[in-house]
Formats: C-alpha cells, sequence, structure tokens
C-alpha cells in the first residue's frame, strides 16, 4: 500500500487510518520521492492525491504507465473536478474520491483497487509464462500455430507450407506440448492472450 500527499497531516493521518486496518503502508510526501524509492514488484495499490507540486497526481500516472509500472490507484482530492476525475479514470484509476470522504467510501475503493491490482499482476504473469513457452517454438512451429489457431486443416496448411499432412500433425503436437494446451480450444485462448494473430489475419493485412 502506497500513499503520496504532499500535506503532512493530511499524509499522516491517512497512514494511520491505514494500518488500524492492518495494510502496511509506505508513505511519500512528493511523487518525485515515491518514483525513486517504489518498488514495481511490491503489490498493493496507490493512493495519490490529485493536487501536487511540481509532479501532479495525473502526471504521476502516467509517468508509471509510461514505465511499465502500471499501479492501481486510488485519487483523493480536496477540489476535485469532472473533467480531472474522467481523465484519472480513463487513464485506469480505480475510483477518485473527493475530500471530505468517510473512511468506508475510502476502504472500499482500497479493496476494488487491490483486487485491480492482483488480477493486474496474475494477467502479466501468464503473458510472461506464454512467452517463454512461445520462444521455445521453432520458426516452422510458429508459422503452424499461427495457421492452427486461424481454423486450418492439416492438410491445407501442409499445402500452405509446402510439405506432407503428416509432418505438420508432428509439428501440431509438438506445439500443442510446448505451449501446454490440451485442446484447439485452449491453444487458441493462449494465443489470444499473447497477442498472436491467426495467420490469415497476417495475409489479409499485408
Amino acid at each position: 500500500m502506497f500513499v503520496v500527499d504532499d500535506d503532512p497531516a493530511v499524509l499522516k493521518a491517512l497512514t494511520r487510518l491505514l494500518q488500524s486496518q492492518a495494510y502496511g503502508v509506505q508513505a511519500f510526501s512528493s511523487p518525485q520521492d515515491f518514483l525513486e524509492r517504489h518498488d514495481p514488484a511490491t503489490p498493493g495499490c496507490l493512493v495519490l492525491d490529485v493536487t501536487l507540486p511540481v509532479i501532479s497526481g495525473l502526471e504521476l500516472q502516467q509517468k508509471l504507465a509510461a514505465s511499465g509500472a502500471e499501479r492501481a490507484i486510488v485519487f483523493i482530492t480536496g477540489q476535485g473536478d469532472i473533467p480531472t476525475s474522467v481523465r484519472a479514470m480513463k487513464a485506469g484509476a480505480v475510483d477518485f474520491i473527493t475530500k471530505p470522504f468517510g473512511d468506508e467510501q475510502l476502504f472500499a475503493a482500497i479493496r476494488a483497487a487491490i483486487e485491480k491490482d492482483r488480477a493486474m499482476r496474475q494477467a502479466r504473469a501468464e503473458r510472461c509464462s506464454i512467452e517463454r513457452r512461445l520462444a521455445t517454438l521453432t520458426s516452422r512451429e510458429r508459422e503452424v500455430l499461427e495457421r492452427v489457431v486461424a481454423g486450418q486443416l492439416n492438410k491445407v496448411i501442409a499445402a500452405d507450407l509446402g510439405t506432407v499432412e503428416k509432418t505438420i500433425k508432428v509439428h501440431r503436437g509438438r506445439v500443442m506440448q510446448k505451449m501446454g494446451a490440451v485442446s484447439l480450444a485452449e491453444l487458441v485462448r493462449i494465443a489470444d492472450r499473447a497477442g498472436i494473430k491467426p495467420a490469415a489475419e497476417h495475409s489479409a493485412s499485408g
């Protein structure tokens, strides 16, 4: 759990409030301090003041996204306006809370943000796992994968690649094994998660 607010009194009060709910809290008085000391690998959400000197809360949100260290954010502000809240939410913020707010309102937003952080980390871990498996494929196996997920039959793939159907069956079996897929439907889902375009889409866009 990370908290960034340039008001020492607010920062102290938020830290105590969150610690009362058994959250481990890292408090920062400026976005610069947060960027220097923040560890993206640490699970949890960020409670962030919108109006901050030098780097605003929205700018910090953009910097995190640009660096690949996307963080589930709950914005808090004493002078919220609709355009700012819309920008924050469009950029992926979980909630935008205007002071004064009730404790339960904040806790509910934090629970949602922590769940979003958990889901994002799980999705990233799955993508990394898929990418590691993809890296084990030969170039020919990758070609077969793209055609299989496009729904092409083995004999069609064989004709496309200038080989025989028996060879394609061998490649297909190796692809399924390396990708950890037990069915065609699962292979299609894995390929989709990896952003792999079926072969037919390649030829259509080319």
